[in-house]
């Protein structure tokens, strides 16, 4: 069987394949952000002085645009001075990737700078409590009504058009009320992200439990379930692997309303680390800051994403070891099989005949 083409429409790629185009999507912008910090001949508008020469108002490591630079360096030689020295060099604001690296280690090992700031970890730490509360309130009351909202008409109908209307509005907005109401520590943070994912939340949820199978919610009514049965019962449990993997995605969205959030009130939690290691110029920090977040991000949906295929293996089927090795001895053994539909004996159960359809061989047919 040929592999599929690396551009067949709607098909899986091979494993192989999958695990190539991964490492790509991190390899090739590290490859081009190395490229504009080491190659020498790409971009590095600047020039870092090493020897200002008699250049009265240039320093050693100062960095000056090339242009600049040319002329101080042109009307310095004409008027029979030393002309100043450096090198090209990129912008303050983009570090190379090595000094980055560098700064995703110490940046947790060094002390801050004044005394009563937080250390990188306690930062971290308080930005991780702003996100679970606010998506934990946040889930706790969007997705039953989301539920709600797509199981009734009526509720739908009285829910949905103030909820479409306030989602457009930008959280932040909310900002000044919020520590209005709640102060300036993390409560009003926290609201924000509540704000920011509820409302987003609600519609989603609403239009999941909206694809479930009209059939099942027949089938149940014709064996004589009653409306609450029908939701708690065949709506709920039908889009639940669905509405899993909604709030995977929406748990993503509340993380892009962080930064915006830890400003309101009291500056906090990582934040506040990056603005101020951007006052102090260190954005070898601001960028080990942004890696850090988008590592736990990637890392908390990775963990959810393989806790979603255990929990809901009926709707991402990956066949066991276990599975693999029975389906291969059916293959192997396909005599046993045969004799056993042509014995009269008791039938196979559905998961054998299952088991049997796969491996390509005949069932019992009872």
């Amino acid at each position: 069987m040929s592999r599929p083409h690396w551009f067949s429409i709607r098909k899986e790629l091979t494993p192989r394949r999958r695990g190539v185009l991964g490492i790509l999507a991190f390899v090739l912008p590290l490859a081009i952000w190395s490229a504009v910090s080491y190659v020498p001949w790409i971009w590095h508008p600047m020039i870092k002085v090493t020897d200002a020469g008699d250049v009265a108002w240039l320093r050693v490591g100062t960095l000056i645009d090339r242009k600049e630079f040319a002329g101080a360096a042109a009307s310095t030689t004409l008027a029979g001075g030393r002309a100043p020295e450096g090198y090209r060099a990129n912008p303050i604001y983009l570090p190379a990737p090595h000094a980055v690296a560098r700064a995703l280690y110490t940046a947790f090992t060094t002390k801050p700078v004044l005394r009563g700031d937080l250390w990188l970890h306690e930062s971290l730490g308080m930005s991780l409590r702003t996100i679970f509360w606010g998506f934990v309130i946040s889930s706790a009351i969007g997705v039953p009504l989301g539920i709600l909202c797509g199981a009734f008409a009526s509720v739908s109908r009285t829910a949905e058009p103030f909820v479409d209307f306030v989602r457009y509005m930008p959280a932040p907005a909310f900002g000044a009320l919020m520590v209005a109401i709640f102060g300036i520590h993390l409560e009003p943070k926290i609201a924000i992200i509540v704000i920011g994912t509820f409302f987003q939340q609600v519609l989603v949820v609403a239009n999941t439990v909206r694809k479930v199978d009209c059939g099942l919610l027949e089938a149940a009514q014709t064996l004589g379930a009653k409306r609450r049965h029908l939701v708690l019962r065949v709506l709920v449990p039908a889009s639940l692997p669905d509405l899993y993997n909604d709030l995977r995605i929406l748990l993503g969205w509340a993380w892009t309303y962080l930064i915006v959030a830890e400003v309101i009130g009291v500056s906090s939690g990582i934040t506040f680390f990056i603005n101020q290691q951007a006052k102090y110029r260190n954005f070898d920090n601001v960028y080990a800051a942004i890696v850090i977040i988008g590592i736990i991000g990637l890392a908390t949906d990775q963990v959810l994403a393989f806790i979603g295929v255990r929990l809901f293996a009926w709707k991402n089927p990956r066949p066991s070891r276990l599975r693999s090795f029975v389906i291969g001895f059916l293959k192997a053994d396909g005599v046993l099989v045969k004799k056993f539909g042509r014995s009269g004996g008791p039938a196979p159960a559905p998961h054998g005949q299952k088991l049997a359809a796969e491996a390509g061989l005949p069932s019992s047919g009872v």
